[in-house]
Parts: C-alpha cells; sequence; structure tokens
C-alpha cells in the first residue's frame, strides 16, 4: 500500500525538528514523491512565501530559521561545511573570515571567505554572501575545527592565517589593512608552526608559473664597512623565525 503524500512544508518542519538545516533536492523528491521539478516548485513556492528555505548553490537547500529571516539564509559558516561535503571539495575558511575567530577582525568581513583547490565565483544567499579563494596544496594547509551553531567548521591556523592574508592582500583589504590584522594575531603566532605553514606557500603559490622558488635572503652591503652588527641584529630577530641562516659573501661585497 502507497504511504500517504506528504507536504513540502511538512517534510521541512520534520527535517528542523529533527535538527538538519540542510539538504539535496533529490532528498525532497523522494521524500515528496514527486518529479524533480515538482519538487523544484514546491521548494521555490516555500521561499517565496516567507523565505523558510533558500538554496545557495544549485540542488541545495538550508532551512532558514525565523532568527535569520532577515538575513534570507543561514550564516555561511553554519552549512558551507555541509555543502563542500556534498561536492566532495576540501575547504578552509580564510584570511578576514579566519581572523575572527581569532579575535583579529574589528568587524565581521562583508563576506565569508572560503579556499578551495579552483576558482569558483562568488555566490550570493539571501544578503549572506561568500567568496571562493583558490589555493594550492590546500590540503597541507593546517587547520583548526571551530563549533558553530549547526555543528563544526574547518579554519586556517593563526600561522596559515597570516601566510595568506600576506599572500592575499587585495581579498584582505590592502597592505595596510593586513598590517594591522597581522599585529593582532601576533600573540597567537607560534615561529615553529608558522614556517611550517610557509612551507605550503612561498613562491610557488603567489606566482604562477614560479619564476623562482627560494628562501635566501639576499643582502646587498652598501658601504665598505664591517659588516657584523647588522649581521647579529638580524640574526636576533629572524633565526627564532626562520631558523639558524646560512651566509654566503662574494668578494665584491667584503669591505676592503
Amino acid at each position: 500500500m502507497k504511504p500517504e503524500p506528504i507536504f513540502a512544508r511538512t517534510y521541512i518542519d520534520r527535517l528542523a525538528a529533527a535538527g538538519r538545516y540542510y539538504f539535496i533536492s533529490a532528498d525532497t523528491r523522494h521524500a515528496l514523491d514527486v518529479s524533480p521539478e515538482a519538487a523544484r516548485q514546491a521548494l521555490n513556492k516555500l521561499s517565496r512565501q516567507g523565505l523558510i528555505v533558500a538554496s545557495p548553490a544549485r540542488g541545495f537547500y538550508v532551512i532558514v530559521p525565523p532568527e535569520y529571516r532577515s538575513l534570507g539564509c543561514l550564516l555561511a559558516e553554519q552549512f558551507i561545511p555541509a555543502l563542500m561535503a556534498q561536492k566532495d571539495r576540501p575547504y578552509y575558511a580564510g584570511l578576514l573570515s579566519a581572523a575572527q575567530y581569532y579575535g583579529a577582525a574589528h568587524q565581521r568581513p562583508q563576506e565569508f571567505q572560503v579556499f578551495l583547490e579552483k576558482n569558483r565565483r562568488p555566490i550570493s544567499c539571501g544578503r549572506v554572501r561568500f567568496a571562493f579563494i583558490a589555493r594550492k596544496q590546500i590540503e597541507r594547509v593546517p587547520v583548526k575545527k571551530f563549533n558553530t551553531a549547526r555543528g563544526e567548521i574547518l579554519v586556517s591556523t593563526p600561522e596559515a592565517t597570516a601566510i595568506d592574508l600576506a599572500g592575499y592582500p587585495r581579498h584582505a583589504g590592502g597592505h595596510d589593512h593586513v598590517a594591522t590584522i597581522l599585529s593582532e594575531l601576533a600573540e597567537q603566532i607560534d615561529s615553529v608552526a608558522l614556517t611550517e605553514a610557509a612551507d605550503t606557500a612561498l613562491y610557488k603559490l603567489h606566482i604562477r608559473p614560479p619564476a623562482r622558488y627560494s628562501e635566501d635572503i639576499d643582502l646587498v652591503q652598501v658601504n665598505a664597512e664591517p659588516a657584523g652588527p647588522v649581521m647579529d641584529a638580524l640574526r636576533e630577530v629572524l633565526d627564532p623565525w626562520l631558523r639558524k641562516p646560512r651566509y654566503r659573501q662574494s668578494e665584491e661585497s667584503l669591505p676592503r
């Protein structure tokens, strides 16, 4: 005997009551026992009637509780993990969005910033906007888990966030804004972890194709005078971050 049909509103209410705030169109089609077009029309009707559901990506829907109806969508951090899992894509929240988890952002960013393996166009869901930035070696980037109202989200560590901010200033409000955020992140940054995070980036990340891959710091002596005091001061600052350096001098650079 065929079970009695249920309506889209009833289906959504049951999901919300079970604590589930996202679903895909195929779930609705099977639950309502209707065609794909009928399922889409039913969900669109609910959306028009009271912003009960929203669709940040094709075939992916979120249930919008009353406290977020004015936004017309859930907060990005509450459904990005589910969306990325449904698409089977590695990700992490980064740049200004990551900085806010560490108390280093003065205000909530205008768009939620997510790193992926490949570029993807920005998406808007109601008044919620999120942008995607391509990142090579994304699975090597160190991340931390943060709890949200709907589960957990992956966020770059303070060290990885600092590296990304330095490498993507255009996405972070420019160099001056990046400098301000880095100064606020500084107390949470571990020098060894920073070196390890930098290993996932350097020239290979920001220059395509790499013009040069190097971890050298080239110093040019302008005046013919002893360089010892300068080198000692540089070592005091850089050694904790970059470990013990190697020096190479040419005959032209030596004081005469």
